[in-house]
């Protein structure tokens, strides 16, 4: 019982946590029709993870608001969106 405990914990911890280049970088949090991101920027390339549960979300639409919660945040055109219904990331063009 401990061990499924504890496996609960991690599996929970680990579910808005940033990827490797986006470590270390406070998020900023952006909710767009429902969906909330944690967005994080480095440089060109910007992160949205999406923290809130939502029911088998279409990819398509998610992306779209992923989009505007990332230019929300940064202040940049957004090029292009790749990645899952959890992590997006995206190529930004700032002036």
């Amino acid at each position: 019982m401990r061990v499924l405990s504890l496996l609960c914990v991690l599996l929970v911890a680990g579910c808005d946590t940033p990827s490797a280049h986006f470590r270390g970088i406070a998020p900023a949090r952006i909710t767009v029709e429902g969906s909330a991101f944690d967005i994080r920027q480095r440089g060109t390339l910007v992160e949205a993870v999406r923290i809130n549960p939502q029911y088998a979300p279409r990819l398509g639409p998610l992306r779209h608001r992923a989009r505007r919660a990332m230019a929300a945040s940064t202040g940049c055109r957004v090029l292009w969106v790749s990645g899952d219904q959890a992590v997006l990331v995206g190529r930004l063009s700032c002036p």
